[in-house]
């Protein structure tokens, strides 16, 4: 069989969207190799692969079991990694496999980066890298001040609060590999293009007290008017449909495994924990509620629990194949 280093000899498309895509390609004597992935991406984004593993015409080797792993490499170092899981189902000729891992907001393109991908054939366990690097990027700083409610908010420690936040967080943090509803683009929630806030804003938040604090905005927001109708970007299953008291009446949607999209501040909600969605279907509508200071729908997306940008997501991040 050839040497696996044979998959650098790939050619390079641009996509219409922020990042390039490159495809890859390994011909072996018993199975073949091919993939696409972003190889440019802007903090705060991801990097996505899929990846397609065939057996030749003439081996009889079983693939349906085929393992393999994804790892990110920054400076040297491998600082986060993620499993491949299936698209459709795995066949003994082959199978099509999907992975992404989060890029933090705080990183820049003076880190060197390349990702690292490791698989498991019949028992016998190779890598290769492929070439990957940030783009510039530069993030909007703003200060927020808070009224006397919104303060009490932002600052409450109560023992309810805290269930709230941990509640989410395991929710964010559970990765089925199984669960694999939509990997088309994702279409935004509302009609309105109009922005107030954007992701990875750097904020400083002033108190009724006088005293601040610092953080990054997770997501989008869009400034529309309460009772505007927030609709689920793609298919999914609402795995969370209550009340919070820092987000308000909120939604969050699984539609990958380890990936999510959230929806905070609403007026009313019109589903409920478990129902499937499609893309378009009616989630609620927008409000005020929570730490608010006016109508408006905060849009975020989770993969593997950090926020990235949802813009990322409304591209063709998972590669599915279009008609010419």
């Amino acid at each position: 069989m050839k040497k696996i280093t044979s998959l650098i000899a790939i050619s390079f498309i641009f996509l219409t969207s922020a990042s390039f895509a490159r495809q890859a390609a390994f011909n072996g004597d018993s199975y073949s190799i091919s993939l696409n992935y972003n190889e440019v991406a802007s903090p705060g984004d991801a990097v996505f692969v899929r990846m397609n593993v065939s057996r030749t015409k003439t081996a009889k080797a079983d693939l349906s079991g085929t393992e393999a792993k994804l790892e990110l490499i920054v400076d040297g170092k491998s600082v986060r990694s993620s499993n491949f899981y299936v698209l459709g189902k795995a066949k003994k000729e082959g199978k099509t496999m999907l992975t992404g891992i989060p890029l933090s907001s705080w990183w820049t393109m003076d880190n060197k980066c390349s990702l690292k991908i490791s698989y498991k054939i019949s028992n016998e366990t190779k890598e290769f890298s492929l070439p990957f690097r940030l783009d510039n990027k530069s993030f909007i700083s703003e200060t927020i001040k808070l009224n006397e409610t919104n303060t009490a908010i932002k600052t409450d420690t109560s023992p309810k609060r805290m269930d709230q936040i941990s509640k989410l967080n395991t929710i964010l943090e559970t990765l089925n590999p199984h669960n694999v509803y939509s990997t088309k683009p994702f279409v935004p929630p509302v009609e309105s293009t109009r922005r107030t806030s954007y992701f990875a804003d750097r904020r400083v938040f002033q108190y009724s007290s006088g005293n601040s604090s610092t953080s990054l905005h997770l997501g989008i927001d869009y400034g529309v008017p309460t009772g505007t109708e927030v609709r689920a970007p793609a298919e999914g299953k609402v795995v969370m449909a209550e009340e919070r008291i820092s987000t308000g009446w909120s939604v969050v949607i699984e539609h990958l495994p380890g990936l999510y999209s959230l929806y905070y501040h609403m007026n009313e909600l019109k589903v409920k924990k478990g129902d499937s969605v499609k893309a378009g279907t009616l989630l609620g509508h927008s409000g005020a509620t929570g730490l608010a200071t006016g109508p408006h729908l905060h849009w975020e997306v989770r993969l593997n629990l950090e926020a990235v940008s949802p813009d990322f997501f409304t591209t063709n991040f998972a590669f599915e194949p279009t008609e010419n």
